[in-house]
């Protein structure tokens, strides 16, 4: 193959994982060249091999990131550069499957070489191709079937902190979604929450469609910029090539700005915000833009785990990332906070794909909530609470436990059903302030008995 034959040999400088080499007359090389993003091969004489990517061209100095490090490489290895891009296996074949960094498989399985490759450089589709969303994915989990609704094509992320129980809840979302396909992309996880994750997909039964790429703490960062791009050229195959309605699930996306910050310090980048190079907000979009519902063909929706270092919002990787996405989930205290999380896509699907009540029952829980959370300040300075004051302590607990909790897995349809429950063992009719022909339809009977 040529690029054994073509071998270059002056290395300049190695520093983190970037290796710079000399390229003796680049512009006579023609097909030989190489191109930004282009895969190496870098050898050394006593053996080692890697990967590596072609990340900067500046004249005939080409740099190099190497994919599982430079530790042991010496100025006298051998480059030779393979023609093209990254590509990662697309084909049935890959669903129950786990993969590595570097797209290889990690689970002990059978070698998928045979199977074709796609390259993971794509360009983002024509706006103009898109479908608006107009489809909802359930995921059984009332604070988002009820209150948030993800929607197909939408990206949105989970706004957490370190100590939440994200990863058990993006499991769980993994596991109920109504999706075709879930693709879930672990980055930086440690060894504990990519066992928890590959076992809770096993013990759920819901293996099968399900394809998993992790970068591990241990592993080399290189390799963690690759797994979103590995994750969402999959995602995108499946929903183009086979109408499949596919989720992608992606942790933690700071874990992945990180990485990106360390090699932009190797390459001595002017950095930006807080360490962050200057091109966070485009880096970030490139893969979030990657959400889309297709003319004749599937979707593509992507959830992601974004963790808030110190709880700080104005941080600059969800700061970017609330002006990318369509809205946030904001994970506090072992619960979705109502306040602090929000849908800009649910508009599209409440009162239309969803019951004819979604939309008032939806409103008036947190209206009632919120009247709630006064009348415990209220109650935690001592003042005197009025019988409406006690019915809305009364609700704030059951609405905490019965919907708030991220334990509590139930249809939308049973949801709504317990949301006009809870309000019958809290309120009056006439307290709802709700339409009257909502309230005669759904109302508990019995309870409008009991109350009156």
């Amino acid at each position: 193959m040529i690029e054994k034959i073509v071998r270059h040999h002056r290395i300049d400088s190695i520093i983190g994982n970037i290796m710079k080499i000399k390229v003796a007359n680049i512009e006579k090389l023609q097909d030989l060249a190489p191109c930004f993003g282009d895969l190496a091969r870098v050898e050394d004489k006593n053996g080692q091999s890697s990967l590596a990517q072609v990340i900067k061209i500046s004249g005939d100095e080409v740099s190099l990131q190497i994919f599982s490090g430079t530790q042991g490489i010496s100025t006298q290895a051998a480059v030779s550069f393979l023609g093209h891009p990254m590509k990662v296996t697309y084909s049935n074949n890959i669903l129950g499957r786990i993969f590595n960094g570097t797209g290889e498989p990690m689970d002990g399985g059978s070698s998928l070489q045979p199977d074709p490759k796609v390259s993971i450089e794509t360009i983002t589709v024509n706006p103009m191709k898109r479908l608006l969303a107009s489809k909802m994915i359930r995921t059984q989990v009332p604070m988002i079937d009820l209150f948030n609704c993800l929607v197909e094509s939408q990206k949105i992320p989970i706004f957490s902190v370190s100590g939440e129980p994200y990863n058990a809840f993006l499991a769980r979302i993994a596991i109920q979604a109504d999706a075709d396909i879930v693709v879930f992309a672990g980055l930086g996880l440690i060894y504990d929450d990519f066992h928890f994750f590959r076992t809770q997909f096993e013990q759920a039964g819901v293996f099968a469609r399900t394809v998993m790429f992790n970068n591990l703490a241990s592993d080399p960062i290189v390799e963690r910029l690759m797994v979103p791009d590995m994750a969402l050229t999959v995602a995108e195959r499946f929903a183009v090539e086979e109408g499949k309605r596919v989720l992608v699930l992606m942790t933690d996306m700071t874990a992945f700005a990180d990485a990106m910050k360390e090699v932009g310090i190797a390459m001595e980048h002017v950095p930006s915000n807080r360490g962050y190079m200057g091109d966070l907000y485009s880096q970030l979009a490139k893969r979030y833009e990657r959400a889309c519902d297709y003319q004749g063909a599937g979707s593509v929706t992507i959830l992601t785990v974004t963790t808030m270092p110190g709880n700080d919002v104005t941080h600059p990787v969800p700061d970017n990332t609330g002006y990318i996405t369509e809205g946030q989930f904001y994970l506090h205290n072992q619960m979705i906070d109502p306040f602090g999380s929000l849908s800009r896509l649910k508009q599209h699907v409440i009162g239309k794909v969803t019951r004819e009540d979604h939309s008032q029952i939806m409103n008036t829980m947190i209206r009632f909530y919120a009247g709630a959370q006064d009348a415990e300040q209220k109650q935690a300075m001592a003042f005197e609470l009025s019988e409406f004051d006690l019915k809305l302590l009364k609700f704030g607990k059951l609405f905490r436990k019965r919907f708030m909790d991220i334990n509590v897995s139930l249809v939308l349809e049973e949801a709504l059903d317990l949301c006009w429950q809870t309000l019958a063992e809290c309120f009056d009719t006439d307290e709802l302030l709700m339409k009257q022909s909502l309230i005669t339809k759904y109302f508990p009977a019995h309870e409008q008995t009991d109350a009156e």
